[in-house]
Order: C-alpha cells, then structure tokens, then sequence
C-alpha cells in the first residue's frame, strides 16, 4: 500500500467537466482488478461500454498489466505485479501533477509575474 497521501488520488479526474484520458481508464481497471474481478465488475466500477471494456482488456492483457484467471468457466482479470508498478507510478505522477498545480496557484495569486 502506497500510503495516506494515495488514498484520494484517482479525484484527479473527477472534473465531470473533463473527459478521462486513456492512461487514467487504464489505472482505473488496474486498480478495479487488483484483487481479480469479472469483466462485467470492470465495466460498472469503470464506467465504461461493452466495446470500450473489450478495448482496454485486450491491450492491458497484450502488455501483460492484467492477466486472465479461468476457472468453472468464468474468467476473472487481475493485475499483474507490472500492473502494480504502473499504477504506483501512475499514482505519484497524479500526485506530483496536483503539487504544481498548486505551486502554480500559489504563485499566480502572489507578485510573481510571468
């Protein structure tokens, strides 16, 4: 576990106003996975369409991020250690993202000038 500074991270991209980009859906399965989940849990938790789902599995499954479980003819999806590793390093690029957007702010709002 990453810690209490990564609990709030996926609110990055909760601005309905903005649309998720790819990488963001990405870490979101992952993370939806991590404990091996079915495809129809992915696709609710995710937000996401049938064709979009079907999408994103199969490019996380070529880049060996999620694996496939079969077992009594249901396959579940989980994230692979190198799975893991993207969204820990997916989740400190949020978090130093965040940092200097409010730098940024910080520094708007007092005389620097740029």
């Amino acid at each position: 576990m990453l810690g209490k500074n990564y609990e709030n991270w996926m609110d990055w991209g909760n601005n309905p106003r903005k649309r998720r980009d790819r990488l963001y859906i990405m870490a979101e399965i992952l993370d939806v996975a991590k404990e091996g989940v079915l495809k129809t849990q992915i696709m609710y938790r995710a937000n996401l369409s049938f064709a979009q789902l079907n999408d994103y599995l199969s490019l996380l499954v070529e880049l060996k991020l999620l694996e496939t479980i079969t077992n009594d003819k249901k396959t579940t999806y989980k994230t692979t250690k190198k799975g893991s590793k993207f969204l820990e390093n997916y989740k400190e690029i949020v978090l130093l993202l965040k940092k200097n957007d409010e730098d940024c702010v910080q520094k708007r709002g007092s005389s620097a000038s740029w």
